[in-house]
């Protein structure tokens, strides 16, 4: 079901005013005068102890007006116990979960009434007829945040609410304070379900800048779709940057994943499988045979294939495509480990074909979980290998354990051509006259640091005996009776998660920390810290400001090596 709407549609008014009648029968609106700091821009009341220097919004850093009117309130204050309540029990309510945290910690703050109705002007959704009070209009939060339920037709015709409640709910971070408190305030209110997950996406930078047209720097998302495909384009943008996260967009980077992710791994993949195919065996592929030769690439297919769907409702959807890749990986390594053209030659033929078959189960069984990313090259790819992605697929080859009956591949066009230069001629951001900052000429420093005594030089040999990985935390708590250390568990690429014990408390809690990359040394002798076994150490860097960890610019495989 979809719906595009304006909040000026007469059965979205009507929904409103049905809901703000709901509220004030429940005891939740009261009218009142209220006085406060009001920042034009976001639309929001501040108290004076959030204010910037007494003046100034704490969201957008421009001068709050003191404003007094008559206004109709609604009870937020009544419903903070509420809201927590529902946050702890509902851990994965908002997602990330770090963002989650902010949200407890704002509305442990304490809560005030919040205004919505406005009378300085008449734009709006009218409260109403039955209170008779004409000179109020409803103010945007509610009027706004209700089309959510007015488009499934709250208030005018139920027939669509069994859509409600949306499993996800995914908006910008900058708005997740009135999605994550207000919303759902109202919701308990009115008695209606609650969202699952209510899931905050981050920002594309370019050059680190927020995008502007003043600046010249934005990016227009149909060219680069245009000039480099849409499917190929909606890879790099869920797999770049971490759920919550914001990214930096670049075409070299985009360039990166199709050649790279995209054409050698995936696409090279199904020509290697086209090419034996019509090499040994006329275009067949069987099957039959795979579980006799290779029941043990399979049994570690589908352990990656397990971990798919917890990664998708936690919104975790780059760990969910890296953990796709897994399969592909396995798939291009058993062709070098078990050379087809080997088996061939000492007359292994029925060994060949099961090769040939796990090589294509295994792009089965990864086009139909990429569908979702990648619609238009995972229906080419299922063309290929004579099958349709659909839900009786889903659950014979991903949920179970069922391979491509026996067929004739058919060859078809390379997927990702190399794409060897950017496509898009880009202009670069307009030139501004550069002002010194105070707070950067407080620290200018000299262009060479002053050498530490005591350190003596080493070779690169001796450099290269330390093992530096990529590392993805998964999983992180508080080392018990510990004011500094947090116990990680960090995916390097191995069997296991490496245990790492990181004194780094004071500047990052453990949710801070959780589905986060780190860089690891990784050949440290085990240690152990207040009893707990320490298996590596976490680089970062620390002044007199804090700490913070080195990290890599942007996602990379768990365990691959820096240096």
């Amino acid at each position: 079901y979809d719906k595009f709407i304006r909040t000026t549609d007469a059965d979205h008014m009507k929904g409103v005013q049905k809901a703000f009648g709901v509220m004030h029968e429940n005891g939740d609106v009261y009218k009142d005068i209220y006085k406060g700091h009001y920042c034009i821009s976001c639309e929001t009341f501040f108290p004076e102890s959030q204010l910037v220097d007494g003046e100034f919004c704490p969201e957008c850093g421009k001068p709050t007006t003191i404003v007094e009117e008559e206004s109709y309130f609604f009870k937020l204050s009544a419903y903070q116990d509420k809201l927590l309540a529902w946050y702890n029990e509902n851990p994965d309510c908002i997602l990330p979960k770090s963002k989650r945290n902010e949200v407890i910690r704002f509305v442990e703050g304490g809560l005030n009434d919040l205004s919505i109705t406005r009378t300085s002007f008449d734009w709006g959704v009218k409260l109403p007829a039955e209170l008779n009070d004409p000179k109020h209009v409803m103010y945007v939060w509610l009027d706004a945040l209700m089309n959510y339920v007015t488009a499934l037709g709250y208030g005018t015709d139920d027939a669509n609410m069994d859509f409600w409640p949306a499993r996800v709910h995914l908006i910008g971070k900058d708005i997740l304070r009135f999605h994550a408190i207000y919303w759902p305030a109202f919701l308990m209110s009115l008695g209606l379900p609650m969202p699952k997950h209510i899931a905050a996406h981050g920002w594309w930078t370019r050059d680190g800048e927020k995008m502007s047209k003043s600046k010249g720097n934005v990016v227009n998302p149909r060219e680069v779709a245009d000039a480099y495909g849409l499917d190929n384009f909606r890879y790099f943008m869920l797999r770049e940057v971490p759920f919550g996260g914001d990214g930096d967009f670049s075409q070299k980077a985009l360039i990166d994943r199709i050649n790279s992710d995209l054409g050698n791994d995936l696409g090279n993949l199904l020509n290697r499988l086209i090419g034996m195919s019509g090499k040994y065996f006329e275009g067949k592929v069987d099957s039959s045979n795979v579980t006799t030769y290779y029941q043990e690439e399979l049994n570690e297919v589908h352990a990656s294939l397990d971990k798919l769907e917890p990664l998708l409702f936690d919104m975790q959807i780059h760990r969910y495509l890296e953990e796709l890749w897994r399969p592909l990986s396995v798939a291009n390594k058993s062709i070098d480990k078990y050379q087809p053209w080997t088996l061939m030659k000492e007359g292994k033929e029925e060994e060949a074909m099961a090769l040939n078959g796990l090589i294509a189960a295994i792009l089965a069984k990864v086009a139909i979980m990429l569908y979702p990313v990648m619609p238009e090259v995972c229906t080419k790819i299922s063309a290929a290998l004579n099958f349709t992605i659909d839900n009786d697929t889903w659950n014979r080859m991903v949920k179970g354990t069922a391979l491509p009956e026996t067929f004739t591949l058919e060859k078809i066009e390379p997927l990702f051509p190399r794409v060897e230069a950017p496509l898009l001629e880009q202009a670069e951001p307009a030139d501004t006259k550069t002002e010194v900052k105070q707070s950067e000429k407080k620290a200018e420093k000299k262009s060479e640091s002053k050498k530490e005594e005591g350190v003596a030089l080493i070779g690169i040999d001796q450099f290269f005996q330390t093992s530096l990985k990529v590392g993805t935390v998964v999983k992180a708590e508080e080392v018990p009776k510990s004011k500094k250390l947090l116990l990680l568990q960090v995916d390097v690429g191995e069997e296991e998660p490496r245990q790492v014990v990181a004194g780094i408390k004071e500047w990052y809690s453990a949710e801070d920390m959780l589905n986060t990359q780190v860089c690891v040394v990784a050949n440290l002798k085990p240690a152990k810290l207040m009893g707990y076994k320490s298996e590596g150490m976490l680089l970062a860097a620390k002044d007199e400001n804090g700490l913070c960890m080195i990290r890599p610019e942007k996602p990379k495989t768990a365990g691959t090596p820096i240096g």
